[in-house]
């Protein structure tokens, strides 16, 4: 899908996809890979990734040429956008305290620790610097994770980042989560790819969406089933 965005493939029957005149002259460069980054150069990819808001008229054109099908998709993605900015700015307007029992409710949610009293009693109570707290990895607590959970505004560089892995060092740490409700500069990402450490960084955006998927803070007002023909079905006729 994404090499499609980008115009490097197009699709000109369903199930077939075909390379485009610009998809070959790709090739030709013979990149060593083709990532996101790689696809950013392409203003088509970069409006995919970071669309621009349309304007009401701009939304209407593009409304009325939908299938109902894509109308739907285009409607869910609109509230989800919406329901992620409301949940950061809720997040960012309560206490920092809020955010760590956030957190912990969305990590046992995902599967980590066995219960909110078992995973996250150590939440905000560590004081060892650059870790907030500690919430186990597994129901069984065969491992542990390292949590810097901070409510900012200002983006979070390299340095806040190697002051929380020099606080996994000291506790013999190799794993931690860094989550944040702004964001991490490039060279604060660059860096936790280089170390031995494993660390994850989140940013608020991905934050928002996390709560979405994992029904933290929301709660579903109404689902559908979309259904087509079965084809299959009626083959043997």
């Amino acid at each position: 899908m994404y090499l499609k965005k980008a115009g490097l493939i197009e699709s000109p029957r369903r199930g077939y996809h075909r390379i485009t005149q610009r998809g070959l002259e790709v090739l030709k460069e013979k990149p060593k890979t083709v990532n996101n980054k790689f696809l950013m150069q392409f203003s088509e990819f970069k409006s995919f990734v970071k669309p621009e808001k349309p304007d009401d008229k701009a939304e209407e054109n593009l409304v009325s040429e939908m299938s109902p099908e894509d109308m739907l998709n285009h409607g869910y993605k609109n509230i989800r956008r919406e329901l992620a900015d409301e949940l950061l700015k809720r997040v960012k307007e309560s206490p920092p305290d809020f955010l760590e029992r956030l957190v912990v409710g969305l990590l046992v949610r995902m599967g980590y620790g066995g219960s909110i009293q078992d995973a996250g009693k150590a939440i905000g109570k560590s004081g060892d610097g650059g870790i907030d707290g500690i919430i186990k990895e597994d129901k069984l607590g065969l491992d542990t994770l390292y949590v810097q959970a901070k409510r900012w505004d200002s983006i979070v560089g390299r340095p806040d980042i190697q002051k929380f892995v020099g606080a996994l060092h000291g506790q013999q740490a190799s794993k931690g989560i860094f989550i944040t409700t702004s964001a991490f500069t490039k060279e604060a990402e660059e860096y936790v790819q280089k170390i031995n450490s494993k660390v994850i960084l989140v940013n608020g955006t991905q934050l928002a969406q996390l709560m979405i998927d994992y029904d933290t803070g929301v709660t579903k007002v109404a689902s559908y089933e979309i259904k087509r023909v079965d084809s299959d079905y009626f083959a043997g006729e």
